[in-house]
């Protein structure tokens, strides 16, 4: 165990309680019965909001931000959220409260409750990588993208795919068998801590091992001048995403339910075979090539998506203001990120099928902090988005969507049976 959050309660009636996170996940505070941390919802912390503040923590890592509660969340007693005595809940979700980066030995105080932080760092023993060469990443990268792209130890770059938070993303060729592939190399801060590289390659090592012609192949993986890197299986068509804008916005019923079809065996797979849950499944994941003359759908950056996050290498944090994971996340996904179960995403790939049946997400988001969405609304009805769906089909889909405690599709074969039977 590398590092620990604890808040311990040091006023309030949760006086003495203690509430210690040792990975990656996110916490909410308030007086509602499904926060991670309930303050009691009684007439003495009326003051409190039900979904008061939320931390995203990755340790050593702890974020807060307020919901727009009125009387505000205070790190060492400065505000660092709060509404105005003259707005509404609805107007104070519109606002973007500015997320604020919690020490060790400072306190959070909602209202009349206190929670000390305390960050403990363990010291770890030497690590023996398997890429030593890991340890001395550079503080910046530099590619020179005029034509002259570069290689990188037996890969040669031939193109700019696209820039993220992790790093770059090129399609290049395997000097030694010709075959080209996708080559993503990761910013330096992967090497900031022997632990968090270690989870990292950890993750890298066990995605390598996923074989299934609906998950995109995870290659290699090494380090080049100082730079890691891995290569994936690439999708010379692109994304759902690519694809949706070459059908004007949408797709046909027909494309779209094959597609998921395709993903949901995939998901099945990784599931039932390996254990592992996605937490990431968006129509920028899903990945198209063509094999004997059939479009071929293909989940990508599967296992590497929990990999970035707990490398903090994810490019945006949960508490962000970012549509890419939000839009696509269940409640629970929120309220229990760590144990998250299959449900989480199956109810991702249902909502990606929403949206490329309609073009929209399946929540209202315009004018509300992404994340009060998804703990306080419920999906429109995809009928209201697209006459067109077929009525069955709009039935399923919203079904699948209603996002409560307990999701309707425990299984991706459970709601791939259900969808062929309308098909």
């Amino acid at each position: 165990m590398p590092a620990k959050v604890t808040l311990t309660v040091t006023e309030g009636k949760l006086k003495g309680k203690q509430f210690s996170f040792d990975s990656r996940t996110t916490c909410i505070i308030g007086r509602a019965q499904d926060c991670n941390i309930q303050i009691p919802n009684d007439v003495e912390y009326k003051t409190i909001s039900r979904y008061h503040c939320l931390l995203d923590i990755n340790p050593p890592d702890i974020r807060v931000r307020d919901f727009g509660s009125l009387h505000g969340t205070y790190v060492n007693d400065r505000c660092i959220g709060k509404r105005e005595e003259n707005q509404t809940p609805e107007e104070a979700a519109r606002l973007n409260f500015s997320e604020y980066d919690v020490q060790n030995g400072d306190e959070i105080q909602l209202s009349n409750t206190v929670f000390k932080v305390v960050i403990e760092q363990v010291l770890q023993h030497p690590s023996t990588s398997i890429i030593p060469e890991i340890e001395s990443l550079p503080s910046q990268v530099e590619f020179n993208l005029d034509g002259n792209l570069g290689s990188m130890e037996g890969y040669t770059k031939l193109k700019l795919l696209g820039k993220g938070g992790c790093g770059e993303v090129y399609l290049a060729r395997n000097d030694a068998t010709k075959e080209l592939v996708a080559l993503k190399t990761l910013r330096p801060q992967v090497a900031v801590m022997p632990y968090m590289k270690e989870r990292f390659l950890g993750e890298a090592r066990h995605t390598k091992m996923l074989d299934h012609p609906n998950l995109v192949r995870f290659k290699d993986y090494s380090c080049s001048d100082g730079i890691f890197f891995f290569t994936m299986e690439f999708c010379d068509r692109g994304s759902v995403i690519n694809l949706r804008q070459k059908r004007g916005g949408k797709l046909s019923v027909r494309e779209a339910t094959d597609i998921i079809l395709q993903v949901l065996d995939g998901l099945h797979y990784a599931h039932v075979e390996k254990g592992l849950v996605h937490r990431d499944i968006k129509p920028g994941n899903i990945f198209l090539t063509v094999k004997d003359g059939k479009l071929v759908a293909k989940l990508g950056d599967y296992g590497l998506a929990k990999a970035f996050d707990l490398a903090g290498l994810s490019g945006q944090t949960l508490t962000g203001t970012k549509m890419g994971t939000p839009a696509f996340m269940p409640r629970q996904q929120v309220l229990n990120f760590k144990y998250v179960k299959p449900s989480v995403d199956v109810w991702a790939t249902v909502a990606s099928l929403y949206y490329m049946l309609t073009g929209a997400y399946p929540r209202n988001f315009e004018g509300i902090d992404p994340m009060l969405a998804v703990l306080k609304t419920q999906p429109v009805p995809i009928r209201s988005r697209n006459a067109s769906i077929p009525q069955t089909l709009a039935d399923l889909i919203d079904l699948a969507l209603k996002d409560h405690r307990d999701l309707h599709f425990p299984s991706a074969i459970e709601f791939k049976n259900a969808l062929l039977s309308l098909i």
